[in-house]
């Protein structure tokens, strides 16, 4: 929804599109005079149905049901036009958890693609092709404490909300996570086991956790061409990570998990409902009877469960409190992959190509990083960067991996002992071990300016 404030000027607030809709809504009057008839009992959009839900806003936000989901659907929709997110030539792997996130993007994406493939059918020339959709499932069952009928329920339900979905058809992967590690499931299973029981921090054995998920996701989409790895994080799921992650001293590189695009990896991903609060994507799934899957719905003791109890509270005090946390964390410098590349495919749309212009974020030299933590990828800042090379003395893994994290890593998932960081290190997975040596060994672009003023110019000449 949009924010309340009159001064707000921020790029995510859907003010503007609410102020348009409202004016293409007929004024009704009535009563003695001409005088305003009052609709505290309609919908504030089109002031005829009676309303059926309300969003954050409390009784200013009283919607029925149709105004309700195209309110909702147009900041998505706002979202992927305006950070071309999706282009015709594209092929977008949604990710799948079987949540209501995951379960509203997968529905709002493939509610563009149909539109897609109406036009193309009606056009003459067909000269804009339909993006291609495909659904990736990482399943974690074998990390997890569930029932294996619990977990086979929940792959055969998936594959029903998939295969229901209208043409065109899309592809459905349901990778296991320990898939990472050999493409035996025994001996991937053991491993993923012996890596998690590596780490002893709970936060840390989460996080790791999370980050495996994302390298999976790539896996699935590079192996598979895939040009865009779409997730369903919402508001509220943004709104925990900023506090988590400022919590944790990730500071540097919060500003590039919370952007619309985020390009540090092999394929793009993006963040369509980043506008969206949990609360109305999990009244749409309800108004629409959007079939949900959820395995993992218990307590949780990590600052990352302690974090989202927290700013639950804070929801249920201030319905606007969320996206209060996202905007204020969204002044933050984006970094330079923190876009996607400028489009010069003919295929694109020109008015599609001049709004990804006029509205790609323009960021801060100061903040280029080439240098990622080889677990979490997030980026290194210069002095981090220095620090670490100069600690870098052999070419064993685990002093390139202690060397080479991020201190967030080194404090919660790395372990402190040599004898076990041994271990830790030669249980990951090889992508990781390729980062490390890449992302530390391979930056000439900071080793340069350090030993700057000891090189020639190319005028002079070597005494």
């Amino acid at each position: 929804m949009a924010c309340n404030s009159a001064t707000c000027n921020s790029s995510g607030c859907y003010k503007e599109y609410e102020v348009e809709e409202e004016q293409r809504q007929p004024t009704t009057r009535g009563g003695i005079n001409g005088s305003a008839t009052t609709h505290q009992n309609l919908c504030v959009k089109c002031k005829s149905n009676e309303p059926v839900c309300c969003g954050i806003g409390g009784d200013d936000a009283r919607f029925c049901k149709d105004c309700f989901k195209t309110n909702l659907y147009g900041k998505f929709k706002q979202a992927v036009s305006y950070n071309a997110m999706i282009t015709p030539s594209d092929k977008v792997l949604v990710a799948f958890s079987g949540g209501p996130s995951s379960r509203v993007v997968l529905q709002f994406v493939h509610e563009i693609q149909c539109r897609a493939q109406t036009n193309f059918d009606a056009s003459k020339d067909r000269s804009l092709p339909v993006f291609g959709v495909g659904v990736a499932f990482i399943d974690e069952s074998s990390i997890h404490s569930f029932a294996s009928q619990d977990a086979e329920k929940a792959i055969e339900d998936i594959r029903s909300i998939v295969s229901n979905l209208a043409p065109p058809e899309k592809e459905l992967y349901v990778v296991p996570i320990e898939n990472i590690f050999s493409s035996d499931n025994i001996d991937g299973k053991e491993r993923m086991k012996k890596l998690l029981d590596a780490v002893s921090d709970v936060t840390g054995k989460e996080d790791l956790l999370i980050h495996l998920r994302m390298l999976s996701l790539q896996r699935v989409a590079s192996q598979n061409r895939y040009t865009r790895v779409v997730l369903g994080s919402c508001t509220s799921r943004i709104a925990c990570h900023v506090i988590s992650a400022t919590v944790k001293g990730q500071g540097y590189s919060l500003s590039a998990d919370i952007q619309y695009v985020d390009s540090r990896w092999q394929v793009p991903v993006v963040l369509p409902l980043r506008d969206c609060p949990a609360q109305e994507l999990n009244t749409l799934c309800s108004l629409d009877g959007l079939k949900i899957v959820e395995l993992l719905n218990g307590p949780c003791s990590s600052i990352n469960g302690l974090v989202s109890s927290f700013v639950k509270v804070l929801q249920e005090e201030n319905p606007s409190r969320e996206c209060t946390i996202v905007r204020t964390a969204g002044k933050l410098t984006p970094f330079h992959f923190n876009r996607i590349p400028d489009i010069h495919d003919s295929s694109v749309p020109l008015a599609t190509r001049r709004r990804q212009k006029r509205h790609s974020i323009k960021p801060n030299g100061s903040l280029s990083s080439e240098s990622f933590c080889p677990i979490c990828n997030s980026p290194l800042n210069k002095s981090n960067f220095s620090s670490s090379l100069r600690s870098l003395q052999s070419n064993e893994n685990s002093d390139i991996f202690a060397a080479a994290a991020c201190s967030s890593c080194q404090f919660q998932i790395i372990p402190k002992e040599p004898s076990l960081m041994e271990q830790f290190v030669s249980l990951l997975p090889q992508p990781l071990i390729t980062r490390a040596k890449h992302g530390d060994r391979g930056d000439f672009s900071l080793l340069r300016e350090q030993i700057q003023e000891f090189l020639l110019s190319d005028g002079e000449d070597e005494i």
